[in-house]
């Protein structure tokens, strides 16, 4: 029989790198995974984490996907690289295969969507084997993706509704009343 106590590390092993660049959410998140019994540490951008990894790469990260400065599965990679053991996931409101794929070859244990609670959080970084955490019960809605999605490139496309359709393949019109509705649940 196999102890699962011995698969979670210990109290000195728990610091947590949380690389996020909405402050109030990395906030919120690094208080309730303190009281989750994590050593937290904190960065807004790719490049505040990297230096974080340099000093003392920890044995946890939470890293968000996209930070103004760059790409943060950057963090991921170095982190891997210092410390191979680390378990680091990652985060993003735009989550797709393609990049979910990225972030696992790169070394990360886990890819949440956000919003993500810091108990779906603690439960991904603290799975190991055969103690995989249990699907999110409220995941978002295929047409709640598809909608971040399309919010995401027209904020790429800096707003331009004409650039925003040409490069989702849309009509103009139908983007435009896309646009002009409410988020779906």
């Amino acid at each position: 029989m196999m102890n699962t106590l011995a698969q979670t590390p210990t109290a000195a092993d728990r610091s947590l790198l949380i690389v996020e660049d909405d402050r109030l959410f990395l906030q919120r998140l690094a208080r309730a995974m303190e009281t989750r019994g994590f050593s937290v540490r904190t960065a807004e951008t790719v490049s505040e984490g990297l230096q974080q990894v340099e000093a003392s790469a920890p044995a946890f990260a939470v890293v968000d996907m996209r930070l103004g400065d760059g790409n943060g599965l950057d963090v991921i990679s170095a982190l891997k690289k210092r410390r191979p053991e680390a378990r680091g996931i990652v985060l993003t409101g735009y989550g797709n295969i393609v990049t979910a794929v990225t972030a696992v070859k790169l070394g990360a244990v886990d890819y949440l969507s956000k919003p993500a609670d810091a108990d779906e959080v603690a439960a991904a970084l603290l799975a190991t084997g055969e103690n995989k955490p249990a699907p999110p019960e409220n995941p978002m809605s295929a047409d709640r993706v598809r909608w971040e999605h399309i919010q995401r490139i027209y904020e790429l496309c800096g707003r331009n509704v004409s650039e925003t359709a040409r490069r989702l393949n849309m009509h103009r019109r139908t983007l435009q009343r896309i646009l002009a509705k409410r988020a779906p649940k």
